[in-house]
C-alpha cells in the first residue's frame, strides 16, 4: 500500500499533464510509462554495469559507448530545451531501435513509441518527478503503478472498462492459480489487472510468514521462499496476455515489469480474429487452441462484430455477432481439456433467449463442466457503467453435476458513482463459502449461497441467472387491528381540523 505523500505525487504529476495540455488519462499513463521505462533502461544498465565490474564479465550493454548521452542519468541534467530534443529526436529513436533488436525483449513493447509531450517545461517537470519516486523499491513501484491506473476513470470502445481491483483479487483467491505448472492467460488484458494480481497472489501465498531478511537495491529476499523452484517458469511462461490496443499493451508490460515480471508475455493480437486461428503459413498457432490452464478475464461485451473477421473455429462454437458470448467460445478454444476459467459476463449471458445464447450455456453445461455463477451487484463497475455482470466459473470438458451460486449484495464500497469504502462485504463469505462447498449444507435457496443441480438448469432451457433458482423468504406481518387504524386516522383528522382553525383564527385578527 502506497503512502499519502505517493499518492500526493502521482496526483501532481497527473495535473501537470492535464494542465500542460495532455488530458487523455491514457496517454498520460502512457507517456509516464514511457519516461518510468526510460529510467528502469538506465537503472537496469547501471546494475549490470556493476555486476560486470564485480565478477570480471562482460555484457551485452542497452546503450553503446555513442549513446551514453541517451541514458536518463544524463538527459535528466539537460536543459529544457534540449531535453525535450533529446529525448523526441534521439531517446524515442533508440526505444523504437531496441524494439527491433532480436535479442531486447524489453524493447519490443515500445514499438511505434512517440513523445506526445508539447511543452518542454512539461517534460523537464515529468522527468524531474518521475526522478524522484521509489521504482527501484519492489515493494513500492507495482503498488505505485496500480495507483495510477486506477485515475483510468473512462470507459473506452466495445465496453471496455477497468476491472475493479478488489473483484479481481476474489477471482483469483478463487481459482488458487498453481505456479509450478500451469500457463494462465487473459485473452482480453487490458492493463493486465488480472496477471498482476494472480502474480501478487502466488508471492502472498508461497512466501513463508519468517518475513524479509535483506532488502537492497530494490530486492528482496525472503526467507523460505516457496516460489525459488518455480521461478523459471513463472519469467518464461506462467503469465500470457493479449490485446490488440498498442496503448494498452505497453502499459500492460510495464505494470507486470514493475511487478516482478522481467519479459512479460503480452501478446499484439486480436483473439477474436481470423490471423489467432493461423499463422501465415496457414499452421494453427499454438496460443489459439488448447494451451491454457487457466485462463482470468472480463473481455469486452456489449459489441458486435463482422463474422467475416472472426475466426472460422470459433463461430463453429457459436455463430453470432456477440463479443460476450464469442469470447466464451474463444475461452473454451483456449483451454486445455481440465482448463479453468472464471469470467465476467454482463447478465443477458445467463438469460439471453436466441439461439446463440441458449447454445453457449448448453455447450457450458452438457459439455464442460460449469462449477459456479456468481452474481455481482449492478453497482460494481460505476462509474464506468451500471450494467449487471456475473462471474462463470467453468472447468473445460467436465462434467456439470450441480453449480454453485452466491448472491453477492455488497462488495465492500457503495454502489453509487462515488464508490465509497463501507463495511458490509459479502466477498470473504463468497470465497470461504466457495473452498468450503463440499462440506456445506447449500441446498436451502433462500440463502445468498445455494447448488442447484443439473436436471433444473436443464429444465429452465439453461436459463442460468440467479433469480430463476433463488428463492424468497416470506415472512408474516402482524397488521393493527382496523379499528385502531381507523381511529389513527380520525385522530390524525382531528389534528388537521385544529390546526386550520388555529390559522384561520390568527388570519382574522390581523
Amino acid at each position: 500500500m502506497i503512502t499519502g505523500d505517493l499518492k500526493s505525487k502521482i496526483d501532481s504529476i497527473w495535473l501537470h499533464f492535464h494542465t500542460g495540455g495532455v488530458t487523455n488519462p491514457l496517454t498520460v499513463i502512457e507517456q509516464i510509462s514511457f519516461l518510468m521505462f526510460l529510467r528502469l533502461l538506465d537503472i537496469k544498465e547501471s546494475n549490470n554495469e556493476l555486476q560486470a565490474r564485480w565478477i570480471n564479465t562482460e555484457f551485452t550493454p542497452i546503450f553503446k559507448a555513442n549513446e551514453q548521452h541517451l541514458r536518463w542519468s544524463h538527459f535528466k541534467n539537460l536543459p529544457a530545451g534540449e531535453v525535450f530534443e533529446t529525448v523526441r529526436d534521439k531517446v524515442f529513436k533508440h526505444m523504437r531501435e531496441l524494439a527491433d533488436g532480436t535479442d531486447n525483449k524489453l524493447g519490443k513493447y515500445m514499438k511505434d513509441a512517440q513523445l506526445m509531450i508539447q511543452k518542454p517545461s512539461l517534460l523537464t517537470k515529468a522527468i524531474e518527478m518521475i526522478d524522484n519516486l521509489p521504482i527501484t523499491n519492489n515493494d513500492v513501484k507495482g503498488d505505485l503503478y496500480e495507483y495510477l491506473l486506477s485515475k483510468l476513470t473512462t470507459a473506452g470502445i466495445n465496453g471496455q472498462f477497468r476491472t475493479p481491483r478488489h473483484i479481481i483479487n476474489m477471482m483469483v483467491e478463487i481459482m488458487d492459480p498453481n505456479p509450478e505448472y500451469e500457463r494462465i492467460c487473459d485473452p482480453a488484458c487490458g492493463t493486465a489487472g488480472f496477471l498482476v494480481a494472480t502474480m501478487e497472489y502466488l508471492q502472498k501465498t508461497f512466501t513463508s510468514k519468517d518475513g524479509i531478511i535483506s532488502h537492497e537495491d530494490g530486492q528482496i529476499t525472503y526467507s523460505g521462499d516457496l516460489l525459488t523452484p518455480y521461478r523459471q517458469h513463472i519469467q518464461s511462461d506462467l503469465l500470457h496476455g493479449f490485446d490488440f490496443d498498442a496503448t494498452m499493451l505497453r502499459i500492460a508490460a510495464m505494470n507486470l515489469m514493475l511487478h516482478g515480471i522481467d519479459t512479460p508475455l503480452i501478446h499484439y493480437q486480436d483473439t477474436l480474429a481470423k490471423g489467432f486461428s493461423k499463422d501465415d503459413k496457414g499452421n494453427r498457432q499454438l496460443y489459439a487452441h488448447e494451451y491454457f490452464d487457466l485462463i482470468l478475464a472480463n473481455p469486452p461485451f456489449k459489441g458486435s462484430l463482422d463474422a467475416d473477421d472472426v475466426a472460422a473455429d470459433i463461430l463453429n462454437v457459436v455463430s453470432t455477432k456477440k463479443t460476450e458470448l464469442l469470447f466464451l467460445a474463444l475461452i473454451l478454444r483456449m483451454l486445455k481439456n481440465g482448463g479453468r476459467s472464471a469470467t465476467i459476463v454482463p447478465d443477458g449471458v445467463l438469460f439471453g433467449s436466441s439461439k446463440a445464447h441458449v447454445a453457449i450455456r448448453k455447450k457450458l453445461v452438457e459439455e464442460n463442466a460449469l462449477k459456479g455463477v456468481i452474481a455481482l451487484p449492478s453497482g460494481v463497475f460505476k462509474p464506468y457503467a451500471g450494467v449487471s455482470t456475473a462471474i462463470l466459473i467453468f472447468q473445460k470438458a467436465g462434467k456439470t453435476d450441480k453449480t454453485f451460486y452466491y448472491n453477492v449484495k455488497n462488495d465492500g464500497f457503495s454502489l453509487d458513482d462515488k464508490r465509497n469504502q463501507i463495511a458490509d462485504n459479502d466477498l470473504p463469505d463468497l470465497i470461504d463459502k466457495w473452498r468450503k462447498q463440499a462440506t456445506l449444507d447449500l441446498t436451502d435457496k433462500t440463502k445468498q449461497a445455494f447448488v442447484v443441480d443439473i436436471e433444473e438448469i436443464r429444465a429452465n432451457n439453461y436459463d442460468l441467472s440467479i433469480n430463476r433458482y433463488q428463492e424468497i423468504e416470506h415472512q408474516a406481518i402482524e397488521y393493527p387491528p382496523t379499528t385502531e387504524i381507523l381511529a389513527e386516522i380520525n385522530d390524525l383528522e382531528r389534528q388537521i381540523q385544529s390546526g386550520l382553525s388555529n390559522l384561520q383564527q390568527l388570519l382574522e385578527e390581523k
